[in-house]
Formats: structure tokens, sequence, C-alpha cells
């Protein structure tokens, strides 16, 4: 790579630029939306993709579900009455989904504008639920991907086509993870025979099988997220997402032909960490559910690696290592892979968040509905599974027997008791299953791109202000104690 970055290229790259973001009432994209429009407000176009709802156009969901959120505080204060004239002037809402050929666009005459008029091409639609359907998930994570490429082979004045992955699709690798691509039907477990297209045929099959049984909704719902975990471990990935998430980054590197492609692949995304302010976060991710659980005093133990690194770095960050490569790799047709992360510059650690958490809700306890503080003590952590399950049995599981007995015996008197105990023993269970391949994860994730980028900023402080990506700087201590646990604290308890 050989690049010169500064102010100015950064901010004329933007400048009367017009550019599709597909995922756009996610949280990511609406810090990407808010900083392009604070930023450069000499972009031509904003095209935002978004889905319709039953009682929601798409322009009704941008203004309810993206301009009305406080992220865009600073950019409302900055126009005041002129917030929603400079929003209109600057940013077309479309109705579609990345599920569908042509992303679901139904207008012709829309379409061609599009194909003639857009720059780049950001894809940050996804479902990041780890164990979807697996059926949805190959739809929006894998052939979703697709469809945004071939709508974006169609646009004439392409630049570039930057997709947002994740730093996971590399399951549950140790060591030294690279900045590489992946092989058209490779897998991590070395297994034979990973083929999308019988992917999603399967996936199909089995949907009608459930309907010719006449199963319920529930239950096919369950079946469905069943087989995605099923099939995602069979070739080496620990659940539905990053599996499916890994399939989509295959199809784009097979079918991009010369198209420029720039992959992002962030670790654990938490609140942002400078702007628009400190601390805006939406949507419980993956830490997050912890320190909510924990701060409502239903999570006393977690099992994990007493030293193992969480590698997790602000939404801000992310976004701004988004825009530097859109400068940095314009029309350059090839493929670059950036790691986001802080795992090798600046680690963090799961003991360290204990401490964090307890340190910060010792001081600030959350407040029961009757106005009762609520105390909570240090987190217990088990460096082995066998453990922690040995634990659960004797702390819940025998107890919730024993109690569930005794209230069959005395006409369900202990009732409030034993569905209290049986709520936060399922809780803890479902966090655990579903975030255990992340508490023993032993990898760490190499940015040697990621710095190559960095270093070509390092000579302009204020691009580096303004653009900053480089987690050396985060005091992760003062950043959880006094940005990020209050901003979860703030957006998401309830």
């Amino acid at each position: 790579m050989d690049f010169q970055m500064d102010l100015g290229c950064i901010l004329q790259s933007l400048e009367n630029k017009s550019i599709l973001v597909t995922g756009s009432t996610g949280f990511l994209a609406k810090i990407f939306v808010e900083k392009l429009l604070r930023v450069q407000p000499h972009a031509k176009r904003l095209f935002l993709l978004i889905r319709p709802t039953k009682d929601e156009t798409a322009k009704q969901r941008l203004q309810n579900d993206v301009m009305e959120k406080e992220v865009f505080r600073v950019l409302r204060e900055k126009y005041g009455k002129s917030f929603y004239s400079f929003i209109w002037d600057k940013v077309t809402p479309l109705a579609g989904d990345i599920a569908y050929e042509n992303l679901g666009i139904e207008e012709n005459s829309l379409k061609e504008e599009m194909w003639r008029e857009i720059n780049v091409v950001v894809n940050v639609a996804a479902t990041t639920n780890f164990d979807e359907r697996y059926d949805v998930s190959l739809v929006t994570n894998t052939m979703g991907a697709k469809h945004v490429l071939k709508f974006a082979k169609k646009c004439v004045k392409l630049e570039m086509l930057l997709h947002i992955s994740t730093a996971y699709v590399a399951g549950e690798k140790a060591g030294l993870i690279l900045e590489k691509p992946f092989n058209m039907g490779e897998t991590l477990n070395g297994s034979m025979g990973l083929d999308i297209e019988a992917e999603m045929k399967l996936a199909k099959e089995r949907l009608m099988e459930l309907r010719d049984d006449g199963a319920e909704r529930k239950a096919e719902t369950i079946a469905m997220k069943e087989l995605g975990i099923q099939r995602a471990r069979f070739f080496g990935w620990p659940n539905t997402y990053v599996f499916t998430k890994a399939m989509g980054e295959m199809l784009l590197g097979r079918f991009r032909e010369n198209v420029p492609l720039v992959i992002i692949r962030p670790t654990i995304i938490t609140s942002t960490y400078r702007e628009p302010f400190p601390g805006w976060i939406e949507g419980s991710r993956t830490i997050d559910s912890f320190i909510v659980s924990y701060g409502k005093g239903r999570l006393r133990c977690i099992p994990a690696a007493h030293r193992e690194i969480l590698d997790v770095i602000p939404g801000d960050m992310v976004v701004n290592a988004m825009i530097v490569s859109m400068a940095a790799h314009s029309r350059q047709p090839s493929i670059f892979i950036y790691h986001i992360g802080s795992s090798v510059q600046n680690p963090y650690s799961i003991p360290k968040l204990g401490d964090n958490m307890y340190h910060y809700f010792s001081k600030n306890p959350c407040i029961t509905d009757d106005g009762r503080p609520i105390r909570v003590s240090r987190t217990t952590i088990f460096n082995a599974m066998d453990t922690f399950w040995l634990y659960m049995t004797l702390r819940y599981m025998l107890p919730l027997k024993g109690l569930g007995l005794a209230n069959a015996v005395f006409c369900k008197h202990f009732d409030h008791l034993y569905n209290g105990l049986r709520r936060r023993y399922n809780f803890t269970m479902r966090l655990i299953h579903l975030y255990k391949p992340y508490l023993f994860f032993k990898g760490r994730f190499d940015d040697l791109n990621s710095e190559k980028l960095r270093m070509a900023m390092k000579d302009n402080g204020v691009v580096d202000e303004m653009f900053c990506f480089d987690p050396k700087c985060i005091d992760w201590e003062e950043y959880f104690m006094k940005i990020h646990i209050p901003g979860v604290v703030k957006h998401l308890f309830k």
C-alpha cells in the first residue's frame, strides 16, 4: 500500500460524492451517516436503504429511527430550525432490502438514477443475532452481500464497495489472526464440501419440510435456528452469525472482478469514544448484556479464561477507519482487509471489565422499582467450563429442584421465589451459551494494514484527532468508568 493521508485528502474524497448506505437504521450506520454529514456537508447525496415496516414508510423510519436519535444532537444544534431542510437536501431514503435482487428497489427511474450517480457503496446491513434463523441469516448476511455487489457493479461511477464484516469470521482460532481474505468454500476445521448454493437449498428444503408438517411458527423458528448452529459448527464456526458473514465475504471475493473492495472487520463494538460525543450507544451489544445483567444484580459469575483479552473498539473509531479507508483505496481495483480492534495495540481483559463493573455499580447502584439500591459483589470468574457447570448445578439447579417440589407441595406458596431463581438461572445459561466462544477466545487480531493507514496519517495531528482509530490513545479504565458504562446505563437500562 502506498498512499498519503492528510485532512484535505480525506475530506476532499467525500466532497460532491453520492454514497449508498445499507443497514441505515443500525447503530454503526447512524454514526457513519452523522459523521459524513457533519464533517463534509458538501457531500452530494446519501442514499439510505431502509426496510419499511407495516406501519412506517422508509421516510418515516429515517426520521423516527435515525434522524430523531440523540446521535444527531450535534448536527441538530448546528443547523437549528434548518436541520431537516439540510437533511432532505442531502439524504434520500430508499425503501428496500439487501435480501432481494436490486436491493428490493422497485422504481426503475430511481434505480437508473442511482446507477448513474453513486460513487461509493457502503454495506453495513446485517442480522447480528448469533443464533438467527438459518434462512434469515443466509439471505441477509450471505446472499445480501452478493446482491449489494451486483448492484454496485451497475454503478458507472463506482469508486469502491466498502463492506462491514466482523473480525470473528475467524471463529475460535488461537494466536495471531491475519488480515487475509477467505477462499471460496474454505472452512475453519478443514471439512470438505462447503457449497453456498447447497446451504441455501438445504435451508429452503428444511423450511418446506417444517411447513408441510404443519409446524407452528415458534417451532419453525426454533428448528431453523438449530439448523444454523448445526451447519456453522459442522464447518468450524461457533454460531450462525459469523458463519454466514464469512460466506458473504467468500461471495464478494469470488465475484468482485475488478471492483475496488474494502472489507472492514471490527471486533466487539462499544459506545462512542469522542464523536459526536462520548458514550452514545444503541442496542445491547455483546459485552453490554453482561454489564446490564450485572448492574441489575442478575449476573454473579461468568466462565472465562482469567488472562484472556476482550477485544473491544469504540463505534466512532470503526467509522473513522471506514472513512479513511474509503479515501485511501478509491478506484484501486483490488481487495483490502482491515481488522479494527485493540487486542494487539492496547489489550483490555475480562477481569478488568469485572473490576470496572464492580467499582462503577458500587458507587452508582441501580435502583429497583420500589426505590432500593441494588448491591453488587465482585464477579466470580471460573476459568474452566466444568467448574462453572458444577457451580451452576449446586447454586441454582439443585435448589431449583428442591424449591419446585416444595412449591408444588405447599400450593405454589414459593412461586415468586421459585420463578425468580428460575429466571436468573435460565438467563445466565442463555447468556453463557451465546457468548462462550468469546469468553475463552485465545486469538489476537493482527492489524498491520490498519497500522499502515494510521502511520500514513501520523504527520497531521488534526487528521489524527478528527479521524482517529488508534486504540493506543484509549485509557480503558477511564473509558469504561466514565464513558461506556455510564452510556450503557443511560441508553440501555430500563
